[in-house]
């Protein structure tokens, strides 16, 4: 069965962060959309400076969990930010945990999920100067590449991708 994935993101994602996941994704022959509240195009953040646009494939507005497998949150330092003042964005998080569907955050991704109220009691990671938020949110921190709870994955930095994107193919092949 051909799996669809959402990869939801605004301007400032780390470019890494959504492009490697979105192309290992569709290697194993999914469709992966990149879902944002912007209407045509996203603008990357690619280390220290503003990197590619990327097309918008659906607009949030138009979003819906139940189409989707999973969701992948990119990271990046102004991606996260401005998401999670998006009520919008923050409900269709929330949406997938209600639905019990796969979701995958790196880096400052987890912010999102802090947002969404979904932390708590869980075991993930992220990277470090968000550590304390999350243990606030009252998530269990642990400074490993990739971390698994139940349909949660995180993972650190763009340097665990590899790591980040072989647990979330492992996850949708073993959900149906």
């Amino acid at each position: 069965m051909k799996k669809r994935i959402a990869i939801l993101a605004t301007h400032g994602f780390e470019e890494s962060e959504l492009k490697s996941p979105k192309e290992h994704l569709e290697q194993q022959g999914w469709h992966v959309d990149i879902v944002s509240p912007e209407r045509e195009s996203i603008k990357a953040w690619a280390k220290k400076d503003w990197g590619t646009e990327y097309k918008v494939d659906v607009n949030l507005d138009r979003a819906r969990v139940k189409e989707y497998d999973a969701l992948v949150l990119p990271g990046g330092v102004i991606n996260p930010d401005k998401l999670r003042t998006n009520m919008d964005a923050v409900r269709f998080i929330r949406d997938f945990f209600e639905q019990q569907k796969p979701v995958a955050a790196i880096c400052h991704g987890p912010q999102l999920l802090i947002e969404a109220g979904v932390v708590k009691n869980k075991q993930l990671t992220s990277v470090a100067n968000i550590s304390t938020d999350l243990k606030n949110a009252g998530a269990s921190w642990k400074d490993d590449e990739v971390v698994v709870d139940g349909k949660l994955i995180t993972s650190r930095t763009p340097a665990d991708l590899p790591a980040f994107n072989k647990e979330l193919v492992a996850m949708l092949n073993s959900t149906t």
